[in-house]
This record gives C-alpha cells, structure tokens and sequence, in this order.
C-alpha cells in the first residue's frame, strides 16, 4: 500500500511541473507579444512623423506657390525677377512657356508638361532644408470672370432683386501636384494635390 501513495505523489509534482512550465510558456508568450506590440507602435509612429514632416514640405510649396508666383507672375513679372529666394526655388521652367500654362487652357499648352508626376518635368522645385518639393501645374481651367477681376455685365434674373449676392471671381483655376521627399532618401516623401482658384 505504501508502494501506492508513493507513484500518487510523484504523479502530483509531475502534473504541478508540467503546469507550472506551462504557465510560464503563457506568460513569455504574452511578454514577446507585448514587446511586438511596443517595437511595431514606435515604428509606426516614426513613419508616421517622416511623412508629416514631408506633407509639411509639400504644403509649404503650394503656398508658398499660390502667395508669392501667382499674384507676382499673373501681374506680368517675369520668373528671373522673381529670384531664387536665397537658394530655395530653382525653375524647371522657361517664362513663356509658364505664362502659357497659368494664363492658357491644358489642351492649348503647346510646352510644358501636364503629366500628373510632379518630379517628372517640374515646373518649380523647392528646397526646404532637407527636403525637396516638386511643384507642377498638371491643369488650368478658366474661373468665372476676366484676370481683371470685373464680373461679367449684363441682364440677368439674379441682376433683377435687391440683395443679389456678388461671388468671388476667379479668372483661373489650377490643379497643382506636389512631390516632396527627403533630399537624402527619397522613402520618405508625400504626395499633395491641390485645386487653387486664382
């Protein structure tokens, strides 16, 4: 009988053994998955400020763009009065051929490049520390009035009542694609498409 309580007993610390070794399987297993979880967060957050860092660059082009050339260019100033601002912008652009693009419809362009790839032929490229934004007008639609800003005149059902609301007029208006990427490594880039009315 002694014989008996014995192989129970040596039964038991096996059973508490191999549970034992099992809760701590499950319990690594939860640590790895734990750190995995960590690792791939911190990855994606880093990716995440690369490509906002990026999509800064390639929003400071566009207005940058739509605030200085526009108004500037559209009032008859040539590209080489503009400058290069210290360095920052470089032409990709002669001043006829981007008179044409920003005053002309696309299917009138007879130079420049409407491909919607703003690093491919870009009309203006910005440097911004690190960083390098492509600048192209893909598209030029025209607005809803002249460049001189007077509305068109003439008898209309809206001319008839007081309080006729008057809109913005906009002579053109333009798609413009950006590319902006890190000058040192082009992985981290952004792509921003803009519709401007002048």
């Amino acid at each position: 009988m002694m014989h008996g309580k014995k192989s129970l007993r040596m039964n038991s610390k096996g059973v508490a053994l191999i549970t034992a070794l099992l809760f701590t399987l499950i319990a690594m297993g939860i640590v790895v998955a734990t750190i995995t979880l960590i690792t791939k967060g911190t990855q994606i957050s880093g990716m995440f400020k690369l490509y906002r860092t990026a999509m800064e660059a390639a929003e400071g082009a566009v207005h940058f763009f739509a605030r200085e050339f526009l108004p500037k260019k559209l009032s008859g100033q040539t590209l080489s009065s503009l400058g290069d601002y210290g360095g920052v912008v470089s032409y990709g652009i002669d001043d006829a051929c981007f008179t044409t693009k920003l005053t002309s419809l696309t299917e009138y362009w007879t130079c420049g490049s409407s491909s919607l790839d703003p690093k491919s032929s870009p009309d203006i490229t910005f440097t911004f520390g690190q960083y390098t934004a492509y600048l192209k007008i893909t598209n030029t639609l025209d607005g809803n009035s002249d460049i001189s800003g007077f509305a068109l005149e003439g008898m209309g059902v809206v001319e008839a009542g007081s309080g006729a609301i008057t809109p913005q007029h906009f002579p053109y208006i333009y798609r413009i694609d950006t590319l902006a990427e890190k000058t040192s490594g082009p992985m981290e880039r952004a792509i921003l498409n803009a519709l401007y009315a002048y």
